[in-house]
Order: structure tokens, then sequence, then C-alpha cells
């Protein structure tokens, strides 16, 4: 219910809406005792079920997060309106339980708590008002067993919570089955058309290269010659920059040289390589190294992660930003994080991130992340993006401790 993909299921949507919205309108006509009195309170009923059937109708084109939670506090009001303008319908208490669980239709944490919670208040409140002040007149079902009801209630609740819980639980698991394919799927592609086309590329720029290097030599040469033929063999090293990435992503997986690694010491060294990269960007980039770290990794797989982590973070600043890395152990885990302050990314951004060929700079290629997305799932670690426009991004890796 959270999102429309295509016309059949918003033809299914709408084929529900209908029945959900003729049904509270045959509520309203059917052998209903106060359509004749047209009294307040039928009034307030008609009010609730047209205000409830324009919000269901206008969500498939408007899904944002205040018609959901307007949806939600409708709903209930409806149905408490039908307890109380019809007592002598005992069933309309069974629907004021199961309210939060018209909530757990829009995959919605924070909404279905906000409901679970402000049912439990009112139903509280209920039952203190059937206990003071109506002492059983109108409701006498309920006040003859007034415990017994609030632990059906109760009850009630805890059912529609593991519903919710198991529901959400899946969901996300099945998320994160869906990204692992899309990621799988996206080094198989790009591993295919590495191994096309990567090898016969890579030879002949070598020829052309070597003959340029020799020109480059040649005396007879002008100076503003040799200065065209430095910026082909500088574009030459690019385009062999990249091949090399290409075949680091497609190469078979050998096995693991694993070591034992002091992240700390490995972070330093990485700090020094790209010490003059950020003085370039001047930007500097400071460690924060809490405690013993250490993990089983290849070092020089690891040191490739962190520097394409933090490059990224040093080109993603301004001029005059702080790049933070910190290290730390944390149940089990040695977690590195790497800050920057720059433009962030957007939802849609970090999820094509390890794209074959998709990067946020001008002349990227995407294949450096894909990389990191690789060494990170080989030694069984995870990688994580806390970002949004504007205000920066965090990067956390992390990897089992030893």
């Amino acid at each position: 219910m959270k999102e429309f993909h295509n016309k059949l299921n918003k033809k299914m949507y709408y084929i529900v809406v209908l029945i959900v919205i003729a049904m509270m309108i045959m509520g309203l006509i059917i052998n209903n005792p106060r359509m004749g009195e047209f009294e307040f309170g039928y009034i307030f009923h008609i009010i609730w079920v047209f205000v409830l059937s324009i919000c269901l109708l206008l969500y498939p084109k408007h899904g944002t997060d205040a018609l959901r939670i307007m949806i939600t506090v409708i709903a209930g009001f409806y149905f408490y309106t039908l307890f109380f303008l019809y007592p002598e319908t005992w069933s309309n208490f069974i629907l004021l339980c199961f309210i939060p669980a018209f909530s757990i239709l829009f995959f919605d944490s924070k909404l279905f708590y906000f409901s679970l919670l402000s049912n439990f208040v009112s139903i509280i409140l209920l039952f203190c008002y059937i206990m003071i002040f109506d002492q059983g007149n109108r409701y006498p079902y309920i006040e003859e067993d007034l415990i017994g009801n609030l632990i059906n209630f109760i009850a009630s609740q805890i059912i529609v919570y593991f519903i919710f819980y198991l529901t959400n639980r899946r969901i996300k698991q099945q998320q994160l089955y869906y990204e692992q394919i899309q990621q799988s799927g996206r080094l198989k592609i790009t591993g295919q058309l590495s191994a096309a086309v990567a090898h016969e590329i890579r030879n002949p720029l070598t020829v052309v290269k070597g003959f340029l290097q020799l020109f480059e030599q040649d005396t007879s040469f002008t100076a503003e010659r040799k200065g065209h033929l430095a910026l082909m063999i500088d574009e030459l090293g690019t385009a062999e920059q990249v091949i090399s990435q290409f075949l680091s992503v497609a190469k078979p997986e050998k096995e693991k040289v694993l070591e034992t690694v002091d992240v700390k010491l490995v972070l330093q060294s990485v700090k020094d390589l790209l010490h003059s990269y950020g003085l370039l960007h001047n930007n500097r980039i400071e460690l924060n190294i809490m405690g013993d770290c250490t993990i089983s990794i290849n070092t020089i797989e690891f040191k490739q992660l962190l520097i394409n982590i933090i490059k990224n973070a040093i080109e993603a600043s301004k001029m005059g930003d702080l790049v933070l890395v910190t290290a730390r152990s944390e149940k089990g885990f040695v977690v590195i994080n790497v800050t920057d302050h720059g433009r962030g990314m957007s939802e849609e951004e970090v999820a094509s991130l390890g794209t074959p060929f998709y990067s946020l700079k001008s002349k990227g290629t995407g294949l450096g992340m894909m990389i990191c997305f690789n060494i990170v799932e080989k030694y069984k670690g995870t990688i994580d993006f806390q970002t949004s426009k504007g205000h920066g991004t965090t990067v956390t890796i992390r990897f089992p401790s030893i």
C-alpha cells in the first residue's frame, strides 16, 4: 500500500477502496437507527465517511507521510465515532482493538508505534469513562466484565504488535536479499564485460603509450609538441588505470591471503599517502583511533578500500573542510567511520552506488566503489552510508575483530 509501481496495483487498490467506501455508505443508510433523526451524531458520521473516503482515494497520487498519518488518525476517529453513536452494536469494540492493524499496511514503523500508543491511551480513557460515568447504562457488555475486557484488549494489542514485527522483519529480509541480488548482478555484468575487452584494449594502449614516450624524448620536437605528447601520455595513463580497475573486478578470486592487521597502522599509512592529495584541495585528514583495533584481512585490499573511501571524502568536501576518520572496537566488530561535510547524497544516489559507470564525479567510472563493496563482502564486513543533501556523508565500515 506504500507504493504503486504499475497499473495493476493501482487497479487492485481502487477496487478494495471502493468496496470499503461502499460498506461505510451501507452502514449509513441500511437499518441505521439514527438515519431518520438526522441529528448531530449522524451528521458527524457522514463527515467522517466522506473525509476518510477522500483520503483513501487521494493516497496513490499523494502518498506523503502527512497523508498516511491523516488516514490513520481519521480511521481511528471513525471507529470511535461508531462505538459512541451505536452502543448497542457490541462488535464496534472489536474494531477499536484492531485500529493499529491499519497502520501496518503503510509499512511505517513510527506510524505503527504512534497508532499503537494512541489507541492504548484512548482505550484506557474509554474504560475509565465506562467505569466512572456510564456505569453499564450504554455498555453493559463491557462494564459487567471490565477486567476481562481490558485483558482481552491488551492481548489483541500484543497480537497486532507481533503481526507487525514479523511482517516488518520479513520485508527487511526481502529488501536485503534484493540488494544482494542487485549487487551480484552488477559484479557479474562488469566481470563479463571486463574479461571480454580489458586485455584487448590494454595491449594497443601499451604500444601507443610506448611510442609516445619515445617521441617525447626526441629533441627534434618543439616544447609545444612535447607538451601535447605529455598530455596524451597522461590521458593514456588514466585509461590504463580504468582498465586495471576492470581487471581487479573481473579476475577470478584467488585464495585469500589473510593477515592480522592493526587498523591504526594502516589508517596512518593511508593518511600519509593521501596527505599531499588533501593539501591540493586544502583539506586536512584527522585520525581518531580508540582502543585496540585488529582485523583479519588482506592488507593490500584493505588499503585499497580505505584509499577509495577517504579519497572520495576529500573530493566531496569543500575547500578547507576537515575529513574525520575514526576507528573503534564495538561488540565484536571494528567500526571505521569516514566523515566529510560535502554536498551529501540523496537516497536514490546512495542506492546507485557500486553500479558500473555510475559516479557523482565528472570523470568517475563507478568502478572504485564497486571494488570497495566487493572487498567488504569478501571479508564478511558491511558498509553503510549516512547522508543527506547539503549535510555531508558518513561512511561506516564494519569488519569482525580478532
